[in-house]
């Protein structure tokens, strides 16, 4: 009896392959279930990639820096179309900026450097966005206990040998505060058309979210070991008092009034089918005939108009003195 020699094959996985699985097997953020302290915030309404600049003069030569920060608070950035890659953010980014030199004699701009600051970087060191929330009202600073809302931390890799970090404050703003500042927006529109300028050293934007909340660029400087962007999000999803963030969703149930108007409905229908097909076997009736009670349903357009000009009739004689008459 000849026995066969088993052979065995193992296969190894390239440590790039390794680097491009980190993005699933990293922990997820969910931007619809964001809890600290037994307090739940969902910002999920803010799903939309939002932008801020703020530009820099740049002396002797008549330039400057500008830098736009963009961010998707619940999903990683997606690619810009018509944009070579180099000059694009980097795969996996949530928060990532794009620093441009603008010749503001000769109208000429020039791209320097795509910024990687937040995000899941599978060919950057595979970091993670390792986010850290901080519930402002159980703060162990006593400034923010002032404030209702959180502070996100969102991890990047090294940028320059340095760590990159972003820092997002959400801070509460309700009906009173949201109106202020329609206002204010109105006002400050009103003083850049009549000053007709606008003053570009080190300026930072404040853009709408599209949800009546606004985002704030604050600093982008060098904290301890690490470069940190900070920025200040005001919006309502940042309110304690706002069940899961977003606007009411309906339960899926209908109450009791719906179910009423649904059996009266069927009812009424039911009646009516089954009176029509009873006058059509029984009777041999067409048309308006079939219909159960059709004459007392032709007459109520004439009871109607009847009961109408009763009630008027009653209005127009309530002025009278008891129905007597001069003599």
């Amino acid at each position: 009896m000849r026995l066969r020699k088993r052979t065995t094959t193992t296969t190894t996985m390239h440590p790039s392959v390794l680097l491009l699985l980190l993005p699933s097997l990293a922990s997820t953020f969910d931007c619809s279930n964001i809890r600290d302290d037994k307090q739940s915030f969902d910002i999920s309404a803010l799903d939309n990639p939002i932008s801020v600049m703020t530009s820099e003069d740049r002396f002797p030569h008549p330039s400057m820096t500008n830098t736009t920060f963009t961010i998707d608070i619940c999903k990683p950035l997606k690619k810009a179309k018509g944009i070579p890659k180099e000059e694009d953010c980097p795969n996996g980014s949530r928060v990532c900026g794009i620093q441009r030199l603008i010749n503001t004699y000769e109208n000429i701009t020039t791209f320097q450097a795509a910024i990687p600051i937040a995000g899941q970087y599978p060919l950057h060191g595979g970091t993670d966005l390792d986010p850290e929330i901080t519930r402002f009202k159980t703060s162990s600073s006593p400034s923010d206990r002032e404030k209702e809302g959180f502070r996100l931390s969102l991890q990047g890799p090294k940028y320059h040998d340095r760590k990159q970090k972003a820092v997002i404050e959400f801070l509460c703003l309700n009906e009173a505060e949201e109106r202020n500042l329609r206002i204010r927006r109105k006002k400050a529109r009103a003083l850049e058309e009549d000053d007709g300028e606008e003053d570009h050293s080190a300026t930072g934007e404040t853009s709408s979210d599209g949800h009546g909340g606004t985002l704030r660029y604050l600093d982008y400087d060098v904290v301890g070991d690490d470069k940190v962007l900070s920025l200040e999000w005001r919006t309502k999803y940042a309110c304690e008092s706002i069940k899961g963030g977003s606007p009411a969703k309906s339960s899926g149930h209908w109450g009791f009034f719906t179910w009423f108007i649904i059996v009266v409905f069927l009812a009424i229908a039911a009646y009516l089918i089954f009176g029509s097909w009873l006058n059509y076997n029984r009777y041999s009736a067409r048309g308006w005939d079939l219909i159960p009670h059709s004459e007392t349903v032709r007459d109520v357009p004439y009871i109607f108009k009847d009961w109408m000009r009763r009630v008027v009739n009653t209005l127009q004689g309530g002025g009278s003195r008891g129905g007597y008459s001069a003599v």
